[in-house]
């Protein structure tokens, strides 16, 4: 891991592969500027591959089926890395955590092999842990090398899951309504990862519950998870898991009326159970999700 390019000039390929892959895309980055990059890349026909941190092939998706939902992607990455209070001068770290040695090179056509291994320090001590790699395509267009596509978010290396550091927080941006007890509202374990949510109910800021039927409760209640999870940059579609509470089992098929509405296809697991609930919530919700 080098900050510095490993291909030599007289390399001319390589070389320019590295810093376009590199030293321009982290630059860009940091500085949340597309058009430093824009002309790196061939629109026509170009895909990317988001491996969602999983080895299994299986599991692996069309998620930027154009240029525009990558870029997209991308700026959303970049504001969300630049809100973080690094410790240290983030694009210093980045290239100190990037391997960019395998570039297979064949006529006007190009493999590069781009690995992340390593954290970053945050100012408050946690670390932001990058442990994947990216398999890009290129090809030479009128003498300069452009990327066609991608294979990306592997894990690091490929037979393992994307790397998992201990640790607990809060998200910042965190709030509960004013008569919540001791307790998190939301908590990412593992930070970046795993995101656990406290059991939500029909309250709002001020305390006062919402709703006098189940199903009003169970939207205003959905809505407070969501509140939650958007807080530690998830949102519905990353819960794997849910336990309900309801104080009458009776209940069940109108709350599950509401309930489906919110979640896409395949649905989150999920338990169910009829107890007692305080003052008088009828339905009470956990959640927990896997950030990406």
């Amino acid at each position: 891991m080098s900050t510095t390019n490993p291909f030599y000039p007289s390399d001319t390929d390589r070389h320019y592969i590295w810093e376009m892959l590199v030293t321009r895309d982290v630059t860009a980055f940091c500085n949340q500027d597309w058009d430093q990059i824009s002309d790196d890349f061939i629109e026509l026909n170009f895909m990317g591959i988001d491996c969602q941190g999983r080895s299994n092939p299986d599991a692996w998706k069309i998620t930027f089926d154009s240029l525009n939902a990558y870029k997209n992607e991308w700026l959303k990455q970049a504001h969300e890395f630049s809100m973080n209070d690094w410790s240290d001068d983030p694009q210093e770290e980045l290239l100190q955590i990037i391997t960019l040695l395998d570039i297979d090179i064949k006529g006007e056509s190009a493999l590069i092999h781009k690995k992340f291994d390593g954290h970053i320090r945050k100012s408050d001590g946690c670390d932001e842990y990058l442990n994947w790699q990216t398999i890009y395509r290129c090809r030479k267009v009128n003498g300069q090398w452009k990327i066609a596509g991608f294979t990306g978010y592997m894990p690091y290396p490929l037979g393992a899951t994307l790397s998992i550091e201990s640790g607990i927080k809060a998200p910042s941006n965190a709030s509960q309504h004013k008569t919540a007890g001791p307790y998190s509202p939301v908590l990412e374990v593992t930070p970046g990862k795993i995101v656990v949510i406290s059991g939500q109910a029909a309250i709002d800021d001020e305390g006062t519950v919402v709703g006098d039927t189940i199903e009003e409760q169970t939207a205003f209640t959905l809505s407070n998870c969501r509140k939650q999870l958007t807080a530690a940059g998830c949102d519905l579609n990353d819960v794997f898991k849910v336990n309900v509470f309801l104080t009458d089992l009776k209940n069940w098929p109108r709350f599950n009326k509401v309930y489906k509405t919110y979640f896409n296809d395949p649905k989150p697991v999920r338990t169910a159970v009829q107890t007692p609930l305080l003052y008088n919530f009828l339905v009470e919700i956990e959640m927990w999700a896997l950030k990406k």
